[in-house]
């Protein structure tokens, strides 16, 4: 299996390069010379398959002979010993799919996860170490620093916005120790993800290091997450209506890999951007100009990204075309008022506990199908509401029950180091922990 860069689609690396490189020297982003697709027959299937039957099936696909198939299988069902239920609100009409049942209790556990069983394959194959960069406006770090922590041969930097992060988030990041640190960035999400794209571009650093990210930059950080898709899928077909996604929305890897299956021939109507203030993707579905601006904060923080690097993925999946992009996919963006009576609404009607995020994914979908009644609605739960106690406590006012890992990581020390938004500095501290 091979893999290209979005700046020069001549370019081709091995599977292992792009997972452990992750950026190519141009500066693009790194995509499969093929997509597989799966069939009518493949989809009609899965109503029984779990997260991880499905990751198996589409990962032997893609991956063809790159990792003998019983080891993938290995691989995938460690990476997976959790599920992505779908719970309904409205039978047929809307529906929820949980993706917070992993350690980290947010999306972003399917991916880091899966990178982590990917490189450890192959580090021990070949006796390297890595060092991972990260930077998370919320969740990817906590996704990340569970998945790696105490992996042979990974050390990992995770960088994060100071103040911009729940409670609970910074403790996912800077309680753990072992392989994994935190640097606490003065500055936006925007600037920590622009902190590490230097560094992979940095002739010393990369002399130094084997550089790795963790971000969904990395191609192997986005692929599974087109498995929850297929899954969520599989759960609601049985009503016999069109499927429409909603995806709470900030760096756009999650859709990507949502418009990732699409592409393998999952059956959907309509992809749904659901963003917060930070809407450079619905203006550009309804203006045809991208224009990225510095990231607004905003109560849904793991989404306040304002140039969202996956944009050029989820365009060159449909050729750079704006007219199809804009037949399979619809934006909306919505302010924190929205999104808390959303919250409060969800609670009142349904009794259930949507976090920030989650609910701007439901407004997306109610929004869609105020004009397109007769769909079958998803939206994305990306996160538990417990990540967010305060804020959600006091829309639903109601008290939120921590689960015990987290209630666990409440009780220990925060160890971070504090960073000016600075290349130079960064740069200086990674040479000299190395």
């Amino acid at each position: 299996m091979k893999f290209y860069s979005t700046n020069n689609p001549s370019l081709r690396v091995s599977m292992e390069e792009a997972l452990l490189r992750s950026l190519p020297a141009d500066r693009g982003l790194y995509m499969p010379e093929t997509i597989p697709f799966m069939g009518a027959d493949f989809f009609n299937s899965i109503s029984d398959g779990s997260l991880s039957d499905i990751g198996f099936q589409v990962s032997k696909a893609l991956f063809k002979d790159s990792i003998p198939s019983d080891k993938l299988e290995e691989l995938v069902h460690h990476a997976f010993p959790f599920d992505t239920p779908v719970v309904t609100l409205e039978d047929g009409k809307t529906h929820v799919l949980e993706l917070f049942h992993g350690p980290s209790l947010a999306f972003k556990d399917v991916g880091a996860r899966y990178m982590a069983a990917m490189m450890g394959y192959y580090l021990e194959k070949s006796n390297q170490e890595v060092h991972i960069l990260v930077a998370t406006s919320g969740d990817t770090g906590g996704a990340v620093a569970m998945g790696f922590l105490g992996v042979p041969g990974i050390k990992v930097t995770i960088l994060y916005p100071s103040g911009r992060v729940s409670d609970l988030q910074e403790k996912q990041l800077t309680t753990l120790g072992q392989n994994i640190t935190a640097i606490e960035v003065d500055g936006s999400f925007d600037d920590c993800q622009a902190l590490v794209k230097t560094a992979f571009t940095d002739s010393e650093l990369n002399r130094q290091f084997r550089l790795a990210s963790a971000n969904s930059i990395n191609i192997f950080r986005l692929i599974p997450q087109s498995f929850y898709y297929a899954r969520a899928y599989g759960q609601v077909k049985q009503f016999g209506k069109p499927v429409v996604f909603s995806t709470p929305s900030g760096n756009f890897g999650n859709l990507s890999a949502g418009a990732l299956a699409y592409k393998m021939g999952l059956p959907v109507q309509q992809f749904i951007a659901s963003t917060n203030l930070n809407y450079v993707v619905p203006k550009y579905l309804e203006t045809g100009i991208y224009e990225p601006k510095p990231s607004v904060e905003t109560i849904s923080n793991a989404m306040d990204v304002g140039s969202p690097s996956n944009f050029v993925r989820l365009t060159h999946l449909f050729d750079d075309h704006y007219e199809t992009l804009k037949q399979i996919l619809t934006g909306y963006f919505f302010n924190d008022e929205q999104t808390k009576q959303a919250m409060e609404a969800v609670y009142q009607q349904f009794d259930y506990v949507m976090c920030p995020h989650t609910a701007v994914g439901y407004l997306g979908l109610t929004s869609y199908q105020q004009s397109n009644p007769g769909v079958c609605g998803i939206t994305l739960a990306t996160a538990h509401p417990a990540k967010f106690k305060e804020l959600v406590e006091s829309v639903i006012h109601k008290p939120v029950e921590i689960p015990a890992a987290l209630e666990e990581l409440m009780n220990r020390p925060k160890h971070s180091f504090k960073m000016k938004a600075d290349f130079d500095e960064f740069k200086e501290f990674l040479l000299q922990t190395a």
